[in-house]
């Protein structure tokens, strides 16, 4: 099971999922980390991006500030996290280890400010 698959996405979700789409396998961002990477939207804005059009992207990569993946995806995402090699203790990823900070080879360009 898998998030998303509403309308088609605006501009800023484009500009979400594009930053998700580059996070490496083993690595995570938050919700915060993605918004504050583009200069724009919230934490509450991507994760309304993720729901509704997560399946077009890595999606398990992204996670709560506390490095819990979302409900009701728990599960499937911290075994497909565990099986690209992302450290997992319990239901949460190690985010000193995991979080990739959306910079250097591979980084997306964030686009303008909103």
């Amino acid at each position: 099971m898998r998030p998303g698959g509403g309308a088609a996405p605006t501009d800023y979700a484009r500009a979400v999922l594009d930053v998700v789409d580059r996070i490496p396998p083993g690595k995570v961002m938050t919700y915060g980390d993605v918004a504050e990477l583009m200069g724009r939207g919230s934490p509450r804005t991507v994760g309304a991006v993720m729901s509704d059009h997560g399946r077009e992207v890595p999606w398990q990569r992204v996670v709560q500030a506390s490095g819990r993946p979302a409900e009701p995806y728990l599960r499937e995402a911290l075994a497909l996290l565990a099986a690209e090699g992302c450290p997992v203790t319990g239901e949460r990823v190690d985010l000193a280890a995991a979080r990739w900070d959306g910079r250097g080879a591979g980084a997306p360009d964030p686009g303008p400010p909103a």
